[in-house]
């Protein structure tokens, strides 16, 4: 996984970009984010960025985020998908799938 470092965070015009927001505090996130390694693992041309939305709280409401963990997919700048439930390796595995490959 990628650490998002830029000033904001935006949604790219083209292409897929998988992003996974976070807070460090946030236990459930810390198993998602053990979930989204795996995943990545599986998919090597795939990149996940993920975000520490502590530092990104405006971005967060621009988006609508609810809570955390989540993942968006977006596809040429479109929102595609956003989870909040991450379910398992094999769910997370098949949602991005559809998407990266």
């Amino acid at each position: 996984m990628i650490e998002w470092k830029e000033k904001e965070l935006t949604l790219p015009k083209k292409g897929i970009q998988i992003t996974y927001l976070y807070t460090p505090m946030c236990g459930t996130c810390q198993v998602a984010k053990k979930m989204l390694t795996v995943v990545d693992e599986m998919i090597p041309t795939l990149d996940i960025y993920s975000v520490n939305l502590n530092y990104y709280p405006e971005d967060a409401k621009r988006l609508g985020i609810e809570s955390v963990p989540c993942l968006i997919i977006t596809e040429n700048g479109e929102m595609k998908e956003k989870v909040y439930a991450f379910q398992s390796v094999t769910h997370l595995f098949d949602l991005i799938k559809q998407y990266a490959c």
